[in-house]
């Protein structure tokens, strides 16, 4: 009798190691999945058309909260954790949970890395939102003026129809629009686009593996959260985040990757407390002390400073980065205090439907927004809650402008922010080496 799987995700990792460990392995049943984290990606199946044989209904996903049940109902064996960015405490009370209703438990990692026949170079981070992608495009600049062709490939973000979204590649802003990316997506592939660079995403990495390697001299993995690359990188660079000491060694799997790493990128460096600094490289020193560290700035730029100076703002901040990233703000709010905004309006008085419940399930959030948007709906909501507050201007600290895609008409200013080495080595140096 094969072991009956359920696979405990949130619409991303949890299909990569299904595709990878089960997917066509006569010795496993995958009996469900579970979903958390993002709004409504529970009550749906992953389709057969993915599934493979074996599943001519593909397979039902429900949420995590029923995971005892599920696992007595569908008589489960074996319950596989698949998702990134949360506490070691929270992957074991899952695990009790999992054994205490009758299931042994499994964390896959390395056996899900897929092999490429081109170099990989892979960017990953201890926490979400410490500067991977801003790490990752500058690395992907200075591979293309060294002369190479560089394809990125993306952690995936698939909350539409997954049979369509597969194998997603993104080259021009109408790919973006034909896709209907949400607006997590679009923050991380517009950029790229913007540049000319390829991006690929979707649901089934083996196949855009292929393709991508069908174009590229090097493949640039620009992780999600802090998950573990998809590919087996040649070159592992891990991203710390300086504002965030110990948390490089209390959540999975950014522990994983710290301890991975062949380099460590230790980001915004002149906004941290130097404590903070200071633990954060003793804890790299301590847990990988073979890798080389970087210390890198992450300087912020306003586009329009006399929008913010003197003046009643709304700071819209990364969603991830502040709602499981666990920050209470990001660059926006830095800005807005440090450009003198005459009052920053704190936005939960005024959210509304989704947004409202966003700030009751992450209660540690500041006086920011996080930029939610994973449908219209949502993207509405968020609209609505801009405009109850009624500022003087909002500060848009999200990677895109996001001000523009909801059609704001408040005034606003966006802030940008990029990685800058400190000393040496500097990732040119490191990439030179490697080349």
């Amino acid at each position: 009798m094969p072991t009956r799987v359920l696979m405990l995700g949130a619409a991303g990792r949890d299909f990569h190691n299904f595709n990878v460990l089960y997917r066509g392995n006569p010795d496993y049943e995958v009996v469900g999945f579970t979903a958390t984290q993002i709004p409504n990606i529970d009550d749906r199946r992953y389709p057969p058309q993915l599934a493979g044989d074996g599943y001519p209904d593909g397979i039902p996903i429900h949420p995590e909260s029923d995971l005892e049940s599920l696992i007595r109902d569908l008589n489960v064996d074996l319950a596989v954790f698949a998702y990134s960015d949360v506490t070691h405490e929270h992957v074991m009370h899952l695990a009790a949970r999992a054994v205490a209703a009758g299931a042994a438990y499994s964390l896959p990692g390395a056996e899900t890395m897929i092999e490429s026949s081109k170099p990989v170079i892979a960017v990953t981070a201890t926490r979400t939102g410490a500067g991977k992608s801003p790490t990752s495009r500058k690395i992907h600049r200075l591979l293309t003026e060294a002369g190479k062709q560089v394809v990125a490939v993306r952690h995936p973000m698939p909350y539409g129809d997954l049979v369509k979204q597969r194998v997603q590649r993104f080259a021009t802003f109408d790919d973006l629009t034909e896709a209907d990316v949400t607006i997590e997506e679009r923050e991380e592939y517009e950029r790229y686009v913007a540049t000319g660079t390829v991006i690929y995403a979707g649901v089934d990495y083996g196949a855009i593996l292929d393709a991508a390697e069908a174009e590229a001299e090097i493949i640039l993995w620009d992780g999600g959260n802090n998950d573990l690359p998809f590919y087996k990188p040649n070159l592992h660079i891990c991203v710390a985040d300086a504002h965030r000491a110990g948390h490089g060694l209390s959540y999975w799997p950014g522990e994983a990757n710290l301890r991975r790493a062949d380099l460590v990128l230790i980001n915004k460096i002149d906004t941290a407390a130097p404590e903070q600094l200071e633990a954060v490289e003793a804890t790299v020193a301590e847990t990988n002390p073979s890798a080389r560290v970087i210390r890198a700035a992450g300087p912020i730029r306003v586009d329009d400073e006399d929008l913010v100076s003197g003046k009643r703002v709304l700071v819209l901040d990364d969603g991830p980065t502040i709602t499981h990233g666990g920050m209470p703000y990001g660059a926006g709010l830095i800005a807005a205090r440090d450009l003198g905004a005459a009052d920053i309006i704190d936005p939960r008085p005024y959210a509304v439907g989704t947004i409202r419940g966003v700030y009751e399930a992450y209660p540690h959030i500041g006086a920011v927004l996080p930029a939610m948007g994973y449908g219209e709906e949502q993207q509405q909501e968020l609209r609505q809650t801009i405009e109850r507050a009624a500022p003087d201007t909002v500060v848009v600290g999200t990677p895109i402008d996001l001000a523009a895609l909801l059609e704001l008409e408040i005034p606003h200013t966006r802030v940008h922010y990029t990685v800058e080495e400190q000393g040496s080595p500097t990732l040119a140096d490191v990439l030179a080496e490697y080349l």
